[in-house]
């Protein structure tokens, strides 16, 4: 299924994680890894210092030689590693298109621990942009076993919730896991300022059950048994939290909105679910 996974690697903390839940995923697998570290260096900092050019590359260089021997020696996998110079996105996207990768795998955070996370930059323009399915890790490095025996898929009904399912159910087969679809009623009050009666609210959960059928029919078609839940109020957080409650290990999310939003999501849903949810988030194309 993933045999050939692009992990992002800047030797942060963060990188380090996903490398190691790939690096898991394939030793039990098999495929290979190819680490991507990506140098950038802005044309004013060029002028300023042009001999930081060449330091960074060979810190980069340095970092991904020390670390592919040593995942290839405890893992025993074939690793590569590839240095150049670009922005990270488009390096990711463009070594990803160009090996044929079957995921990327990056960490939530940036290098150099900052404070912040890089989404809106660095991850929702590979999310968005990459040729394959991005897998977003924010774990411990000693938690990650890439091995997904509960999965998490919210659910609307659209395309790119039911290319999700059809994803996690792959999955399920291969480590036999359980998959808990989730549809999460929208407060529509809130948001066009209507008072619902009970009528409304029967015909929501109707129209909620008559969405979590196709899933379970998706599901059956693919001779995988599902688990469905209804929640109501922000799709985000309600992910966020039915994960805690299940301790699911693996949120599979499509990577565009709910009822069929013609943008993409990043800085609503799935932003705020990879932002904070503990386990590992497949964004799926």
């Amino acid at each position: 299924m993933y045999n050939n996974i692009l992990v992002a690697f800047d030797g942060s903390e963060f990188s380090r994680a996903a490398l190691v839940e790939s690096s898991n995923w394939i030793k039990r697998h098999g495929g290979r890894i190819i680490m991507v570290h990506a140098v950038y260096f802005d044309e004013e900092e060029f002028t300023i210092a042009p001999e930081q050019r060449e330091k960074r590359f060979e810190i980069g260089k340095n970092i991904c030689y020390q670390t592919r021997e040593n995942v290839s020696t405890e893992f025993n996998i074939e690793v590569e590693s590839i240095v150049c110079e670009g922005e990270p996105p488009e390096v990711i996207v463009d070594i990803a298109r160009e090996k044929r990768v079957e995921l990327i795998s990056m960490g939530t955070y940036g290098r150099k621990g900052l404070k912040r996370l890089i989404m809106g930059s660095v991850t929702s323009k590979v999310i968005l942009n990459a040729p394959c399915d991005v897998m977003v890790v924010k774990r411990p490095c000693s938690e990650c076993r890439g091995e997904y025996k509960s999965i998490l898929v919210p659910f609307d009904g659209s395309q790119f919730s039911k290319r999700a399912l059809e994803r996690a159910c792959d999955l399920s087969k291969i480590d036999q896991a359980e998959i808990t679809v989730l549809y999460v009623i929208p407060r529509y009050e809130e948001m066009i300022e209507f008072f619902r009666t009970d009528s409304i609210k029967r015909a929501m959960l109707d129209e909620a059950n008559r969405i979590l059928d196709i899933a379970r029919a998706i599901a059956k078609e693919r001779g995988v048994t599902i688990a469905a839940t209804v929640k109501e109020g922000h799709a985000g957080d309600n992910i966020i939290e039915t994960a805690g409650m299940l301790k699911n290990d693996l949120i599979v999310i499509g990577t565009y909105g709910w009822k069929g939003v013609s943008r993409a999501i990043m800085g609503s849903t799935t932003e705020r679910v990879i932002m904070n949810a503990s386990c590992p988030v497949l964004a799926v194309r």
